[in-house]
């Protein structure tokens, strides 16, 4: 974020690593997860998000990370099950930019199942 910005936009994180991945500017939390990232530690974190917004973004670049990011969302599925929660997964690109180089992302939208 510059420090032009006229307004505070929360800053993407990395979840369940050591290490943090390198961050972009978005209009909510975004939950980043790499090849590293444990599962549980980035499901509680899922849950988290949808306990307090009842929406939560996901991003994953390459198939080891996006193999984490879906075994989080099943994690995060029966977590918040518990709690009598259920949720729902929808997949679709980004473009993202990590140090000046342009890559395609995966993006989960993990929201609150709407009741029929």
């Amino acid at each position: 974020m510059s420090s032009n910005s006229t307004h505070s936009v929360p800053i993407a994180r990395a979840v369940g690593e050591s290490e943090p991945l390198p961050t972009e500017t978005h209009a909510s939390e975004v939950l980043k997860v790499s090849t590293r990232s444990r599962p549980s530690a980035v499901a509680g974190a899922i849950a988290g998000v949808i306990r307090d917004n009842g929406v939560a973004e996901v991003q994953s670049i390459g198939a080891g990370a996006t193999n984490q990011a879906i075994k989080a969302v099943a994690i995060a599925r029966s977590y918040l099950n518990e709690e009598g929660i259920d949720i729902v997964c929808v997949p679709s690109f980004i473009d993202v930019s990590i140090e000046e180089e342009e890559r395609t992302a995966i993006r989960l939208i993990v929201s609150r199942r709407s009741s029929i």
